[in-house]
């Protein structure tokens, strides 16, 4: 009977690199954040959290290390910092290693990526234009389950009727409209923006 590789590993395949190779801290206009990669590209991105200690805990989950990314990550530092203190910055050319993530979530989280800086789009507009019609509910979970905020975009995706909808982050809404509002998307008396929501050209 063949062994199981798996089983019997060898000690090359033990060896073998973590899926998150490294992390660090960011100090931004927002709070200390948090990046983490593997060497397929950004597993998290972490938004503040209570203290930048509990922050560190988070990136620390997958027992990754503090280390200085490499060399196709470190512009993302530089840019999350100009992110926070307000400029229009684009992040659609940033590696993601999604291996983990579900085919469905991946599709969700690609078409979100699309969502231009500066609008929004409600759950249901985003299934549609991922070929989901009647996935609204799914759609919001994954953006609950988001991993990568801001460069998957998950605070431009609102609920029905452009209500602020749930986020997942420390402070939950008030971080979404945090965010929201470093884009200029101010929230309407009945809840939804007064920004159009609209994809971007990419």
């Amino acid at each position: 009977m063949a062994r199981s590789i798996v089983a019997h590993s060898t000690p090359r395949d033990r060896a073998a690199p973590p899926l998150w190779r490294g992390y660090r801290l960011i100090e931004t206009a927002i709070g200390i954040c948090g990046i983490a990669w593997s060497e397929r590209g950004l597993t998290r991105l972490q938004l503040p959290e209570a203290d930048p200690e509990s922050t560190e805990r988070r990136l620390r989950a997958g027992s990754e290390t503090r280390a200085k990314p490499p060399r196709d990550i470190e512009h993302v530092v530089t840019a999350l910092q100009r992110y926070c203190a307000g400029e229009r910055i684009g992040f659609e050319s940033v590696p993601l290693d999604l291996e983990s993530v579900s085919p469905f979530y991946r599709r969700i989280y690609d078409q979100a990526r699309r969502i231009a800086w500066g609008h929004t789009l409600t759950y249901g507009e985003l299934g549609r234009l991922a070929g989901y019609p009647d996935a609204a509910r799914a759609v919001g979970q994954a953006m609950g389950r988001n991993r990568i905020p801001i460069i998957v975009p998950c605070h431009r995706v609102l609920a029905s009727g452009g209500k602020i909808g749930g986020f997942s982050a420390f402070g939950g809404p008030r971080t979404k409209e945090r965010l929201l509002a470093l884009e200029g998307i101010a929230l309407g008396r009945g809840g939804g923006p007064l920004l159009p929501g609209l994809l971007s050209a990419r």
